[in-house]
């Protein structure tokens, strides 16, 4: 880009001005939040680029620029110079995902360049709660121990191609989403009810800050689906989030999605904002 742009490449130095801006949506920002806590600011470290909208002088709006693309406090302006500079970066994600208005003006200046997409999903609630679950937590779901690996990667695969309509191992073999998911099951954030080998219900925390985590990963075996597992098994989940990791838990769900939308509710989830997804 020309000097004389408003996008630049973030760094440490930038730390006190980017942590206020996400500070104003700790729940909706909490995976960006949780990538710089975890790897700093610096693109070699962070395995990304920070992007910030400057504007006299301060940095306004920002854009992390990795696996995924994810505006953050941006307006029509900062998506118009994000865009602007994704489209002279080159496509290096494999999503774009963030509030339904900034993903979808960004997608209208990038879709011709990128496109076309394999999957929008164009409104997906984001669900949020702080305290103690509405419904029994199932007594069976547990951290998952190192040991269980070998029964808990399938059930992660066949969640993920499920959700995504590819399986996350078609690239590397799956080496790099087995290593993602032994990183969360050592690290206590990996969760399941597992009988006789076989994971009836799973979920993982993924992206943690001391304000909030989010859910991912959220299965049901499909032969035991429609008896409540769901409910009591997200209860167990959010029971032990509380009590060690964040104060409030928080997860996005596809608005078709009907069912999990209810078993959340029913949990205690209320609906606290829209992310929008497009999948390539």
């Amino acid at each position: 880009m020309l000097r004389t742009s408003p996008v630049r490449v973030l760094g440490e130095r930038d730390r006190a001005q980017v942590d206020a801006i996400l500070d104003q949506d700790p729940v909706g920002n909490v995976f960006v939040a949780s990538r710089l806590r975890a790897a700093g600011l610096e693109a070699g470290r962070l395995g990304a680029e920070l992007w910030g909208y400057v504007e006299r002088g301060s940095v306004t709006a920002l854009c992390y620029a990795g696996a995924n693309l994810v505006p953050v406090n941006a307006d029509p302006d900062a998506v118009r110079h994000f865009a602007g500079h994704a489209r002279w970066r080159g496509r290096r994600c494999s999503s774009i995902v963030g509030p339904v208005p900034a993903v979808t003006d960004l997608w209208r200046r990038l879709g011709p360049y990128w496109g076309p997409a394999r999957v929008i999903r164009a409104s997906q609630p984001v669900m949020a709660m702080s305290g103690a679950p509405e419904a029994a937590p199932d007594p069976l779901v547990r951290r998952v121990r190192v040991s269980e690996l070998g029964i808990l990667i399938p059930a992660c695969v066949a969640m993920f191609t499920e959700e995504v309509g590819v399986p996350p191992d078609s690239g590397d073999g799956g080496a790099l989403y087995r290593a993602r998911v032994e990183e969360l099951v050592r690290t206590g954030r990996a969760f399941a009810r597992i009988e006789d080998g076989r994971v009836v219900f799973k979920a993982e925390i993924g992206a943690v800050t001391p304000q909030a985590c989010q859910v991912q990963g959220v299965w049901v075996h499909p032969e035991l689906r429609g008896r409540g597992h769901s409910v009591s098994g997200m209860a167990a989940v959010v029971r032990a989030a509380l009590a060690d990791i964040a104060p409030t838990v928080t997860l996005y769900v596809n608005d078709f999605n009907t069912p999990a939308r209810a078993a959340y509710r029913k949990v205690g989830f209320r609906e606290t904002g829209e992310v929008m997804s497009v999948l390539f």
